[in-house]
């Protein structure tokens, strides 16, 4: 690892540093909240009446919001038959172990794969995720969310009324990040997440992009059955 540091200051010219900087991301958060009122005034789109399958079989969509009326789904790449999953995808599902605050805002956070049921729940286990799973394997559900078997991954929000399910919001990609905690977390240090990719100061290090993220068996060691 290089030995590179920042600059040493001293405490006024570090505490000047960090209000110009405080200027950019109190506008961030600001832009955000505006995003995010953008997003409440998205129209929706009616869903047909699919039938996915849970632990305990057959169950339709507006079944697996559990009484709520909001319901957020992680769509997991799957390849059928593979001992180990994205490492992505595991990743990110990783961080949600403790969910029951979102009762408070009559919502839950579910997934969905496209791969058959039992490896889905086994897969569960051997990573020890603590999320509730389903399949689509049997609809064509994770195609008509946009994220179709071999194709991908994504977040997909819906909203019910009645027996009746609307889809209102979807990410991929790099959207996707922005609703984990992992990430903020490493940008706030000082080397960040050090992958190539980005801008860095002159001499700080640098790895390959993706190097360093828990992979799924780093998960199935560390959290697993």
């Amino acid at each position: 690892m290089s030995d590179a540091l920042p600059p040493v200051v001293d405490d006024r010219t570090w505490r000047d540093a960090l209000s110009d900087l405080r200027v950019r991301e109190k506008a961030a958060t600001r832009e955000l909240d505006a995003i995010a009122a953008q997003r409440r005034r998205l129209p929706m789109v009616e869903m047909p009446d699919y039938t996915l399958i849970g632990p305990d079989g057959p169950i339709r969509l507006v079944d697996i919001f559990a009484g709520r009326s909001q319901l957020i789904v992680y769509n997991h790449m799957w390849s059928n038959g593979a001992e180990f999953q994205c490492g992505g995808c595991t990743s990110f599902t990783a961080q949600f172990t403790r969910l029951d605050f979102l009762d408070n805002y009559d919502a839950r956070f579910v997934i969905v794969t496209n791969g058959p049921i039992d490896e889905a729940l086994a897969y569960k286990a051997r990573v020890g995720n603590a999320m509730a799973w389903y399949s689509s394997a049997e609809s064509t559900f994770g195609a008509d969310v946009d994220a179709a078997p071999g194709e991908g991954f994504g977040v997909n929000v819906f909203l019910r009324d009645g027996d009746t399910v609307y889809r209102t919001w979807h990410t991929s990609g790099r959207g996707v990040e922005q609703l984990s905690h992992t990430f903020p977390l490493i940008d706030t240090l000082p080397r960040g997440r050090r992958e190539e990719w980005q801008d860095m100061p002159d001499g700080w290090p640098t790895t390959p992009t993706y190097s360093g993220w828990l992979d799924s068996p780093d998960f199935a060691r560390l959290y697993g059955e």
